[in-house]
């Protein structure tokens, strides 16, 4: 069987994202969370909106983490360009996010508030979310 030529470059693939999250899944800083649910690209500006509508509705007491980083680059090419000729330019940065991934974990703030700010912050998010609640949380 004849193997393809190997090039100096490698193609940048998009890659694909399939399975369940693979580390991420258990809180480990605060008594709660919101788990993903879906899998889908999560821009920096869709992190920095939930990250936003969190802390206005916690009136900064508390604390937040965010649990992910948007490190993949995601490029594209200007409209009305040819073919060929490169790959285009960043357009924005986007986490990558699957099934069972911890997003934001909060702590030191009553049930009811994390509850409420962990839901304002999931509706900024593209994913379906689920709130957890730590083993050794006692009401």
């Amino acid at each position: 069987m004849l193997q393809p030529k190997r090039t100096k470059f490698r193609k940048q693939q998009k890659g694909r994202m399939k399975g369940n999250s693979g580390r991420g899944h258990l809180l480990s800083s605060g008594m709660f969370g919101i788990k993903s649910l879906d899998s889908k690209f999560i821009t920096s500006r869709q992190i920095e909106a939930a990250r936003i509508a969190a802390t206005r509705y916690m009136k900064r007491e508390g604390q937040l983490w965010i649990k992910i980083f948007p490190d993949k680059p995601i490029t594209k090419k200007p409209l009305e360009v040819r073919m060929g000729k490169g790959k285009g330019a960043v357009e924005y940065w986007a986490a990558v996010v699957t099934p069972g991934r911890i997003l934001f974990e909060v702590g030191g703030v009553p049930l009811d508030v994390a509850k409420e700010a962990l839901r304002l912050a999931a509706q900024k998010l593209p994913v379906k979310t689920k709130f957890i609640i730590a083993r050794d949380f006692e009401a």
